[in-house]
């Protein structure tokens, strides 16, 4: 069995943490380097629920997506809840080691594992990396279907195709208009709106969109840009393919030394919205009772 050490320099290989944000938090957040390590669970999220399900499998190594102090703190203590994800983990001899935004930028990443859950051919990064010389690295991908299809064909096949939240996915844009591009990044993506209508793809699909950059999004593009549809699903059913991917890359680095991990995915839904209603109530009208 390898040591804590030994997985964790391959992680980095994978995810070099030079290549995260300034402001994020990656690497390992508890362990012992000298540890070994048999059993690896991947999730998107460092929450109670997963270091549960790593406590019961078993594992020695708990890798997530998202950091567990992406703001610091100044105490580890169980009075808090990531205290306590802290002090179970460390009872349990369970190390957590985080990669988040440099898994996004990676080549494979966030993004490529999003595109292949939906089946769409990748044609190349959204926001490339200037110091990946092959053009693979970055934020975001640009992809086309195989084939055309329209707008309520599309959020039907990613509402198949990804992992069943409550939210599902939200459409903006004629429900009738036809796509052949589309533009997709994991997590929360309504910053890159700037990169999407440079790329000039049909559609875009990501998580967490806001009112007002989703509003003057689809505005622009109908005042002179031409149509833009937009397509907003859980952030966490955006990530976790990322998930299986990483899963996949570990196991085979795990063939290759002979190391003999075995490498699980986590099926727990962590995504915080857990019902959905549809509006029943009828459209506000005006004092003459027509429709606003």
């Amino acid at each position: 069995m390898p040591r804590l050490s030994e997985v964790i320099a391959a992680l980095d290989a994978l995810w070099p943490p030079e290549r995260a944000e300034q402001w994020d938090a990656v690497g390992t957040v508890c362990g012992d380097p000298q540890a070994r390590i048999q059993h690896v669970l991947f999730a998107v999220d460092p929450v109670q629920d997963t270091v549960d399900e790593a406590v019961r499998l078993g594992a020695d190594l708990l890798i997530t997506h998202h950091p567990l102090y992406l703001r610091g703190t100044t105490t580890v203590a169980a009075t808090h809840f990531k205290g306590r994800v802290v002090h179970d983990l460390i009872r349990n001899d369970i190390a957590l080691h985080v990669a988040h935004t440099n898994a996004d930028t990676a080549d494979p990443g966030v993004s490529d594992a999003l595109a292949g859950a939906l089946d769409l051919r990748i044609v190349g990064p959204l926001v490339p990396d200037t110091t990946d010389p092959a053009g693979h690295r970055g934020l975001g991908r640009i992809c086309e279907l195989d084939h055309p299809l329209t707008v309520r064909e599309f959020a039907a096949h990613a509402a198949k195709r990804l992992p069943a939240t409550a939210q599902g996915i939200r459409a903006a844009g004629d429900p009738d208009a036809v796509i052949r591009t589309v533009a997709v990044s994991g997590g929360s993506g309504d910053s890159l709106f700037g990169a999407v209508r440079a790329a000039g793809v049909d559609a875009f699909l990501t998580a967490d969109l806001r009112h007002h950059p989703a509003s003057e999004a689809t505005q622009a593009a109908t005042f002179a840009e031409g149509p833009l549809a937009l397509f907003d699903a859980a952030h966490w059913a955006t990530e976790w393919p990322w998930c299986e991917q990483a899963a996949a890359q570990l196991d085979e680095i795990s063939d290759r030394h002979g190391w003999d991990l075995r490498v699980h995915v986590s099926k727990t839904v962590t995504d915080p919205w857990t019902a959905h209603a549809a509006s029943s109530a009828p459209a506000p009208t005006d004092s003459s009772g027509a429709p606003n």
